[in-house]
């Protein structure tokens, strides 16, 4: 659809307006806050114990979601996409169930299951706390970060299609030869593209990990958790200001890193194309 030059010109103000009204002036607002007393100060706030223990523990839960997730993810996403079964529309709709509910009803529903009193609660007279630490934790942040992989592998899947693996297969390559040598490297830009998605929201996941964590700092208080209790409890605006903003940095490093790798995804997709052509 052709458009006029004056229509134009006000949908890219509108669309900008609104997202510098959405995004820029509240970052611009904490970046300012947060280096106004000085950098030195900044850098004091971030080196607290509580703070480095906070950014452990976000690396940790990252450390840990991530190769679950992905693991998850492949599989799921080739079954949904090779396998014809009972239950795959009700699979499909169970992948993105995360996108559908509100993380503190994740947290809720976890602590219905694990917490004391819960289905599985008994596990915790074995000593083994899954609620209010790190288990519990994890738990919360795979399931809101799950649909990720399984939603970047799925449409190249479909997009690779079977011939090369028919072929692997008749050559006589086994199951495993054939995923680790033709459908792996494949699906290798989509399956990295959600692992950089699943980290950036892991790192920033708050709604479903107040619920399940005990919050002790030092202890379990992850990045946003610190953000919070500083500004809520602590009524340090200035630290929950520092927090938010390296945060923020470790987003935007991966923000970066996914669109180096969205670039790198069309210049090799552009590339097949040529070979194709050729």
């Amino acid at each position: 659809m052709k458009t006029s030059a004056p229509v134009r010109i006000t949908l890219r103000t509108v669309a900008l307006g609104y997202l510098g009204l959405l995004l820029a002036v509240p970052i611009a607002l904490i970046l300012w806050r947060t280096f106004e007393p000085g950098f030195g100060v900044f850098w004091d706030s971030i080196r607290t114990p509580a703070a480095i223990s906070a950014l452990n523990l976000s690396l940790l839960i990252v450390a840990i979601v991530v190769p679950l997730n992905v693991v998850f993810g492949v599989v799921t996403a080739l079954a949904l996409v090779r396998g014809r079964f009972r239950g795959r529309g009700l699979l499909q709709a169970v992948v993105d169930l995360p996108f559908a509910v509100s993380p503190v009803v994740v947290g809720v529903s976890l602590i219905m299951l694990w917490g004391a009193g819960g289905w599985f609660g008994g596990i915790e007279s074995t000593g083994f706390k899954v609620i209010f630490g790190l288990p519990g934790m994890v738990l919360a942040t795979a399931f809101v970060t799950l649909p990720f992989v399984v939603r970047e592998v799925e449409p190249v899947l479909h997009e690779i299609g079977t011939e090369q693996e028919q072929a692997a297969a008749t050559l006589g390559a086994t199951g495993w030869q054939t995923f680790w040598r033709i459908t792996l490297p494949a699906i290798r830009w989509g399956l990295t593209y959600g692992v950089v998605l699943t980290v950036a929201r892991a790192l920033g996941e708050f709604g479903a990990v107040i619920m399940v964590s005990s919050g002790f700092p030092g202890v379990s208080q992850t990045l946003t958790l610190l953000v919070h209790s500083r500004y809520i409890d602590d009524h340090n605006t200035h630290g929950a200001y520092a927090a938010a903003t390296l945060l923020m940095g470790l987003a935007l490093v991966t923000l970066l890193l996914m669109t180096a790798l969205h670039g790198k995804r069309l210049g090799a997709k552009k590339a097949a194309r040529t070979k194709d052509d050729a």
